[in-house]
């Protein structure tokens, strides 16, 4: 290439970040505090005690503390698997024929094949830390699941999945995967909780959401001696963990003086997303960039783009505490798409924040364009994306086609959040022309939206 930027750049072990970074701490308008539902007061570290590991309850609250040290045990761990390559896309594009730069960080070179693992280990560190034996958990498309199994294998802790059963019936390879590293995993809704024989009571013909699976996974933890429930999106540690991303692509980048003019990433629940987009963020909080951020999420599951920002349950059961977020409800069942990790009723409390500030932008796309993209991307750059990342790939084609209209060179950055591989299904119904771009109507948001709580907050 005559351009002298590699093609692949990555860290040495020197260069990799030794803490977190929490973009809380350099916001001004902070996100509201998640309430207790019965008090409908903040909650407290006691609240959640029963639900979460200690060391991670310490971090959800921390909303002043801009950098959190990263234990010595977790850098070993991610040393396994990281840095991770922060890819320049020079034959997407020249196929685009775009005069864009575009850049992406590639997440799915682990076994779990996605971010995931970078809040699964810290995780389940922090659960054998504190003396616990057992974790249960949901997952959608299953890369959570298999993060949390690898985890839970690697510090010798029992784990029970709640896999949502339409993607457990789409993935059945994911299944094997995260039993093969010693986890139980059972389709959600099921009968072996009382929420989910509720949920099967009132449809026994769903196919769940991660709502319900939350539901059944938290039921689980608290009836279950030395066991806590552990979340791979939507709340604010997870996020924290995951600005592992965006920490290393900031390095990478700044050592060839590369600044990013937008920064794109799917979102379901917001932990991809707000990792990569954490410390370009913080520089845009305090007067230091001026790049765009556009989260892009399924048209199936319209959180940001048609949802509500209100209090809402976490889960299906609402046994969850009260978070402000965009959201569809969490009564809302999302039709059974293959991004089958974007399908979530709401959105993390921090991106919900800044996208009502106006710092954030979101797009909805149906399934047949994105693995449209999807296939643009696989043919050139040789690598096959997950469903929920070629959400973001949708829109880095599009902004790098708007830039070849205009002329204008523009630096395009996107996360690339995990690979394909257990989603042959997918790209067969794509292949064959089966898949299908459900949207919701009206109606049928308005059913999700009478869900939401009708609390002072929400009126």
């Amino acid at each position: 290439m005559a351009n002298k930027i590699p093609t692949r750049i990555y860290l040495t072990e020197e260069e990799m970040p030794k803490f977190w970074y929490n973009l809380r701490a350099d916001m001004k308008n902070k996100p509201e505090p998640m309430l207790h539902p019965g008090t409908l007061q903040p909650v407290t570290a006691a609240d959640l005690g029963p639900v979460f590991c200690k060391g991670v309850i310490d971090q959800e609250l921390d909303e002043t503390t801009r950098l959190i040290p990263i234990p010595e045990d977790i850098q070993d761990f991610y040393r396994a698997y990281r840095p991770s390559a922060l890819i320049r896309a020079y034959y997407l594009e020249k196929m685009l024929g775009t005069p864009a730069e575009i850049y992406y960080k590639f997440e799915g070179s682990n076994t779990s094949g996605s971010h995931k693992l970078n809040s699964a280990g810290p995780q389940a560190y922090y659960a054998k830390k504190e003396g616990l034996t057992s974790l249960t958990t949901e997952t959608g498309a299953g890369q959570w699941g298999t993060a949390m199994a690898m985890s839970c294998a690697f510090y010798g802790l029992d784990l029970t999945v709640y896999m949502v059963k339409v993607s457990s019936e789409q993935k059945p390879y994911r299944k094997a995967l995260i039993e093969a590293y010693g986890a139980n995993l059972i389709p959600s809704p099921s009968n072996t909780t009382e929420s989910g024989k509720k949920i099967l009571e009132s449809d026994p013909n769903t196919g769940g959401s991660l709502g319900c699976a939350i539901s059944e996974a938290i039921e689980t933890a608290v009836k279950t001696d030395k066991c806590r429930y552990v979340l791979g999106s939507v709340l604010n540690h997870v996020l924290l963990h995951q600005s592992i991303i965006g920490l290393e692509t900031k390095t990478a980048l700044d050592k060839f003086g590369i600044k990013p003019d937008i920064i794109i990433g799917c979102a379901g629940g917001g932990s991809n997303m707000g990792g990569l987009m954490a410390p370009f963020m913080g520089e845009k909080l305090t007067g230091k960039s001026n790049a765009r951020f556009i989260a892009v999420e399924p048209a199936s599951c319209p959180s940001f783009t048609r949802g509500r920002f209100a209090y809402d349950f976490g889960d299906t059961a609402k046994t969850t505490p009260l978070i402000k977020m965009m959201t569809i409800g969490n009564g809302y069942i999302p039709s059974a798409n293959h991004a089958g990790g974007l399908r979530y009723h709401g959105m993390n409390s921090t991106l919900s924040k800044l996208f009502q500030d106006g710092l954030l932008e979101a797009r909805a796309e149906v399934q047949t364009n994105v693995f449209d993209a999807a296939i643009k991307f696989m043919k050139t750059e040789g690598i096959l994306p997950a469903p929920e990342s070629s959400h973001a790939i949708k829109v880095a084609i599009d902004e790098a086609l708007e830039c070849k209209k205009t002329g204008e060179k523009k630096v395009i950055l996107f996360g690339l959040s995990g690979t394909g591989f257990f989603d042959m299904t997918a790209y067969q119904s794509y292949n064959n022309k089966t898949m299908n771009d459900q949207t919701p109507s009206d109606a049928d948001l308005q059913r999700g939206f009478a869900s939401i709580p009708g609390i002072p907050q929400n009126s």
